[in-house]
């Protein structure tokens, strides 16, 4: 049994209905809606926590392709070792821009978006923005993706207008009429060992023209539960690539949807 199929075994009915619970209750409310139509169906690469191997060996991946990806950062996690892996130095952050690739905010502490009350994580997205001036002058964070879980509704209402559109998880793609404060995506590592679920997605995200928009942390030989290999990721870069799909970063994807009403 792999890990991760561990980690949902030990799961218990309450945590499963806790988390259907959050997540329902949070995709209900502070909507703010936005039609997904475009010409042709849009992919996605984004990485949680922003692990250094995401940059280095996923990001070189992606380049390999012509193509960029989004790196949430939590700015207060910089140079640590986590759960998820080497995180980032505050040097890498002027490398993701370089390389065409975009940062997005990931609030600075790294914030449980449930279990944080929704003032003291606007303050941790304040927090990283004033970080992140201090390594780079004149960048802004576009887009935050919620670490952890779905986000309160009250925070999806406190953060609403600080960002582009803010995203979470929830193993599905976008289409029909999404949501700017609560975007789906879908997180590789879960599927890391079923090659056939993540062309499955992309096929239907093909025939529904939606946005799918993946997710993971750390791609390494080694990977924590919460990343995947190396050779997986290109696999699903290389798929993505032959499926017609068109390839953006996220706050560029938002841009060609809005282009489109």
């Amino acid at each position: 049994m792999s890990a991760i199929a561990q980690i949902r075994s030990r799961r218990s009915p309450w945590s499963r209905f806790r988390g259907y619970y959050q997540r329902k209750s949070a995709s209900l409310v502070f909507r703010r809606p936005l039609p997904v139509n475009p010409v042709r169906p849009l992919i996605s690469f984004t990485f949680d926590d922003f692990p250094r191997s995401a940059l280095f060996t996923a990001g070189s991946i992606l380049r390999q392709f012509g193509l960029a990806g989004t790196y949430y950062a939590a700015l207060g996690l910089a140079g640590r070792e986590t759960a998820t892996g080497e995180i980032f130095f505050p040097e890498d952050l002027s490398v993701v821009i370089e390389q065409g690739h975009e940062l997005g905010c990931h609030t600075f502490s790294h914030c449980h978006s449930w279990q944080t009350d929704p003032r003291t994580f606007e303050k941790s997205v304040v927090e990283n923005q004033a970080a992140l001036n201090l390594v780079l002058p004149g960048v802004e964070f576009k887009t935050l993706s919620y670490p952890i879980s779905p986000p309160r509704p009250r925070t999806k209402a406190r953060i609403a207008n600080r960002f582009m559109c803010c995203r979470e998880g929830g193993q599905k793609f976008n289409t029909g009429i999404a949501d700017l404060n609560q975007l789906s995506a879908y997180f590789l590592e879960k599927s890391r060992d079923n090659f056939a679920a993540v062309k499955e997605v992309i096929d239907r995200n093909q025939e529904a023209r939606g946005w799918l928009i993946f997710a993971t942390h750390d791609v390494s030989d080694n990977p924590t539960p919460y990343g995947c290999r190396p050779e997986f990721f290109r696999a699903v870069v290389e798929y993505t690539v032959n499926s017609g799909a068109e390839t953006a970063v996220v706050s560029r994807a938002l841009e060609i949807l809005k282009d489109r009403q």
